[in-house]
């Protein structure tokens, strides 16, 4: 250790004190000087952050719209007879499918089979009547008018006998249309008329659906729209087609009726049943769908982040429909960008980013 000099200049009131250091003695609590090596030494960069990405592919979109609405057969009628009297034969079973022609309900005609047996006795002779006088006119012993006497009698009792055959025809009841029986309310035996149903015939295949959208959408609706829906109790999505329109606004609800119809060969879907409907009014085959988690919203303008040569480029859009987690870009981006789905907090333009 070097040896300071003390140097002492004292008065009366006054003592100073000088340490003269050594100029060449580094100061024991000073940092030593950086090397010229390490002051020239250029700050290592910051890594990549890394992100999660989207590449933007083009997709299926359909502009769909949500509704309810209700089964109805595609064919339906109440069995009643044309004619009152006893119900002498049922020839189905509650619940059965039936043919279209089958003969269902037969009403007591034993008047009307004695009738038409009169008649066809009647009409026996007067065939043989009209016959010999035609011989006799063709030989001229009678008159024209003789035979066209006996001629109109034949002709009379032939409209007789169709008249009771049509009687008999209204005491059979048979199937208009292939269906299935519902459930019965008349007993064989029991006196019917005009007024009672007897039971119900309904055709299931397809099934009808009835339903209506707001006036709005009346300019996007067309005849072959698809459709899908959903029945209580069914874990199963349905699908159908539209195939009528009403060419009429409901002016109580200002809502436009459609009807739709549907496939159902295992008798799953039943009439009267309440649907939950989306109807598509438009598809878009080649639509920019990208996920909601990129987006950043602004005030006037949404944006998102895309990669380009290893950093992080902003871009504004333009968007359109909103799926439950998918939104239309309409302008702003093109088939094969990189989108930045995560990290967005983070990122700002021109950092350096990687694919995770």
């Amino acid at each position: 250790m070097n040896k300071l000099p003390l140097f002492v200049f004292g008065t009366a009131s006054l003592l100073v004190l000088f340490a003269c250091s050594d100029p060449k003695t580094p100061d024991a609590g000073a940092p030593p000087p950086a090397s010229p090596a390490a002051a020239q030494a250029p700050a290592t960069p910051a890594a990549p952050l890394k992100v999660a990405t989207y590449v933007v592919q083009p997709s299926r979109l359909a502009e769909r719209v949500s509704t309810t609405g209700e089964l109805k057969a595609n064919e339906e009628i109440e069995l009643r007879s044309e004619t009152s009297g006893r119900l002498v034969n049922l020839y189905f079973r509650e619940g059965q499918e039936v043919g279209a022609g089958a003969l269902l309900v037969k009403i007591n005609d034993a008047d009307l089979q004695a009738e038409l047996r009169r008649a066809q006795v009647q009409r026996g002779l007067a065939a043989q009547r009209e016959e010999r006088v035609r011989i006799l006119v063709n030989e001229q012993t009678v008159s024209q008018q003789v035979y066209d006497e006996a001629a109109g009698e034949l002709k009379t009792v032939d409209a007789e006998i169709e008249l009771l055959e049509a009687r008999i025809e209204k005491t059979e009841i048979r199937a208009p249309f292939a269906g299935r029986i519902g459930l019965r309310t008349m007993s064989e035996g029991s006196y019917v008329t005009s007024a009672m149903p007897i039971a119900t015939l309904q055709d299931l295949d397809p099934i009808k659906l009835d339903f209506a959208v707001p006036e709005k959408y009346s300019g996007q609706i067309r005849a072959g729209a698809p459709l899908e829906f959903s029945v209580a109790g069914l874990d199963k999505k349905f699908r159908g087609q539209v195939y009528a329109v009403e060419p009429k606004i409901d002016s109580a609800t200002r809502s436009v009726r459609l009807r739709a119809n549907a496939p159902n060969p295992d008798r799953l879907l039943f009439p009267g049943s309440f649907a939950q409907i989306e109807l598509v009014l438009s598809e878009q085959a080649d639509a920019i769908m990208v996920p909601t988690t990129a987006l950043v919203p602004g005030l006037e303008t949404t944006t998102v982040f895309v990669i380009e040569d290893g950093k992080a480029v902003s871009r504004q859009i333009e968007t359109g429909q909103r799926t439950a987690s998918d939104m239309q870009v309409t302008r702003g981006l093109t088939v094969g960008d990189i989108l930045i789905v995560s990290g967005l907090q983070q990122i700002r333009g021109g950092m350096a980013v990687q694919p995770e």
